[in-house]
Formats: C-alpha cells, sequence, structure tokens
C-alpha cells in the first residue's frame, strides 16, 4: 500500500499553513454601529411593542366588537383639576356630583335609543302631531320627532302633511323636491313600489322622508288623508302626520281615525295650553279612536326664545296639570329651530336630541303597549 502525503503550504508556496488560518485571511471586520442620529433615534422597546399591536378597527368594520379589548372603568378617566391631581397621587378620589349625573344622562340616553331601535309591531304604526293653535311647533316637532325615530332605527319613517290646505312642512325640511302629496293622490293607483312612491317625498339627512306639498293643490278631504296613509304604510314602518288648525275638518277627522297615539306640541302662551287642552276635550266626547289617542297623549312643550313671563309660565303649567297627561316632556331652546328655516338634525344641540329622544321613547312605549 503506497501512502500519499499532502502537504499545505501559505500563499507564497513555500511555508505551511492551516486552513482555517487561510479562510481568516480574507475576514473583513465590521465596523461597529454608529450612534443613533438624534433626529432619528433608534425605536425603544415600548415603541416596537406598540408598532406591533394590532390596530384598532376601523369605523364600520363588522369584526370592532370582536377585536376590540374592553377596559375596565376606573372611575378616575373623567376627573379634572384637583381631583386629578389627587388621584394621579394615589389618593381615592371619586367623580364629582355633575360627573355623576352626566353618566347618569348618557345612560338614559342609551336607554332611550334602545327602546326606540328595537321596538317592532305587527303592522305600521301612525303618530299625530296637533294642536288647534298655530304657531306652537307642529312642523318642527313632527320632523324632528320623524327625524329622531328614523335616525335610530336605520329609516322607515314617512312623515306626511294632512293640513286641509298647504303647510310648511316642505318649507321646513330638508330638499327642493319637484313631487308631493298634491302629484301623490292624483298617481296614487299607479304607485305601487317603494321606489316610485320615494319619488314624491324629500329624503332627510336623519333617513326619514318627507311627504310634503310642492305645487298648489286643493285642500285634502278625507278620502285623500286615509288613501294617502294606506299607501304610505305599506312601504314604511312608522308614519308621523303633520296636522293644521282645524281640527273640525274632514281631513283631519280622517287623520285621527288612522292615528295610535297623540303628540301635542305647546308652548309656554295660555292659548297655546288653552287650545291644547280644548283638544283633549273634543276628542274625548268623540269616543274610538279619538277617545283613545286623547287618553294617551303625549305633551312636548318648546320654547324659541321669546322672552316668557313667569306668571304666564305657572298658569300654563296649571293647565297642563288639568289635562291629566302623564307623559310632558320639555324642549329647550335651540337656535337652529329658532331660525325658523330648513330643520337638520345633525344641527341640533345635544341637549334637543336628547329630549327629543326621551319624547320619542315615551311614544315608542305608548305605542308598544297600545298596538298588537
Amino acid at each position: 500500500m503506497t501512502t500519499t502525503n499532502t502537504t499545505l503550504t501559505d500563499n507564497t508556496g513555500t511555508a505551511p499553513a492551516f486552513a482555517g488560518a487561510a479562510r481568516a485571511e480574507h475576514y473583513i471586520e465590521t465596523p461597529p454601529p454608529a450612534p443613533p442620529d438624534a433626529a432619528h433615534p433608534a425605536p425603544t422597546i415600548a415603541d416596537r411593542s406598540a408598532a406591533s399591536a394590532p390596530l384598532p378597527p376601523q369605523i364600520g368594520d363588522p369584526f370592532a366588537e370582536l377585536t376590540q379589548t374592553p377596559t375596565a372603568d376606573t372611575g378616575t378617566a373623567e376627573l379634572v383639576g384637583i381631583r386629578a391631581f389627587l388621584a394621579g397621587l394615589g389618593f381615592p378620589v371619586g367623580p364629582s356630583a355633575s360627573q355623576i349625573a352626566q353618566r347618569a344622562r348618557d345612560a338614559g340616553q342609551r336607554e332611550n335609543e334602545r327602546i326606540v331601535r328595537q321596538a317592532t309591531w305587527t303592522r305600521a304604526v301612525s303618530i299625530l302631531v296637533a294642536n288647534p293653535k298655530g304657531g306652537v311647533g307642529k312642523t318642527p316637532t313632527s320632523l324632528i320627532l320623524g327625524g329622531v325615530l328614523a335616525s335610530i332605527r336605520g329609516g322607515s319613517v314617512c312623515v306626511m302633511e294632512v293640513a286641509d290646505d298647504p303647510g310648511a312642512l316642505t318649507f321646513r325640511s330638508e330638499g327642493t323636491p319637484t313631487l308631493g302629496i298634491g302629484d301623490l293622490i292624483t298617481d296614487l293607483n299607479h304607485v305601487h313600489t317603494a321606489g316610485h312612491l320615494a319619488g314624491y317625498t324629500a329624503p332627510q339627512t336623519s333617513f326619514a322622508s318627507v311627504l310634503g306639498t310642492t305645487t298648489p293643490r286643493p285642500p285634502l278631504t278625507a278620502e285623500n288623508v286615509t288613501a294617502v296613509a294606506t299607501v304610505v304604510d305599506e312601504f314604511y314602518a312608522i308614519r308621523v302626520m303633520d296636522s293644521g288648525n282645524q281640527h273640525s275638518s274632514a281631513a283631519f277627522n280622517a287623520a285621527v281615525e288612522t292615528a295610535d297615539i297623540l303628540v301635542i306640541p305647546v308652548m309656554n302662551a295660555g292659548d297655546a295650553a288653552l287650545e291644547a287642552a280644548t283638544l283633549l276635550r273634543t276628542l274625548t266626547a268623540r269616543g274610538g279612536t279619538a277617545a283613545a289617542i286623547a287618553q294617551n297623549a303625549i305633551l312636548i312643550r318648546s320654547t324659541d326664545g321669546r322672552p316668557e313671563n313667569p306668571d304666564v309660565t305657572a298658569r300654563v303649567e296649571t293647565l297642563l296639570d288639568s289635562t291629566g297627561i302623564q307623559h310632558r316632556f320639555d324642549i329647550p331652546y335651540d337656535p337652529h329651530i329658532a331660525e325658523r328655516g330648513q330643520i337638520s338634525i345633525n344641527r341640533l344641540t345635544p341637549a334637543t336630541y336628547e329630549a327629543f329622544t326621551a319624547a320619542a321613547a315615551a311614544v315608542v312605549r305608548s305605542l308598544q303597549a297600545t298596538v298588537r
């Protein structure tokens, strides 16, 4: 057997060398990293943790509730001023009386919205807004009440005019529709779809639809009111009727017969309260549906910013007490309503919206009790 010896040499070819040394000869050491630039600091551990954390779900994300992690309410999130300072030092400091009251209002608002949103019936329901006295806010009440119901429920609310002569419903609502209730009455026998009916309405930002007067029309008759209400009820869950000032007219009587609940708007004025009391007595004496809606009437009292005499206000309160109306809601002064122009629900003050939401919840509760 012949043994072959292999001799390793260096790069000169003369001196023996190890293989590792040969590899090390070509190694170039990397210089140490430069210190971070002050203008562009390296991310810290907290930065990297925040960057790797999942982004919060976007508005409209259907999985938002599944991906958000609930946080415990420590009761100090709303503390301000000296109370926040003391809480930061570890002292047990609770919310102030005003903060507790605000939390209660927020909870009440959420509950009222829940009541409005989740109510269902086995047929369309109808709300009549009425007071024989003019200038008490029937049209604003109709638009805002219908708008609040629609905004919370996602639509399916129609606010329609049932006044004998053309009223201000179209003028106070958003948009400039070309067709209205007069045109609908002419074409009524040909309207068979929701899309066709929508062509006679004015869509609102609240998702309500307004059916008012756009061109000169003859006075509404009882047959007109009943026929339009029947068609509207086929395509809307809630119908709100803005009435006129003649509670003895055929159109008003027809509106009463198609109503499930009565809402009476008033101002802090003696004549407004007197007319409201007269309306209740008249409806009660009529019996039937009229008496039923009078018994469960809801009163909404607004103020338009005009000076109010405390003595008159006290007398109005006494008159309203005598009507026996159990559910009464005060609407605060709202400059947007007082402008007497088009009403947009998103321009109302939060206090006005909350007050109307409370009234809407009372309407819904009454409807759930009376409509089967």
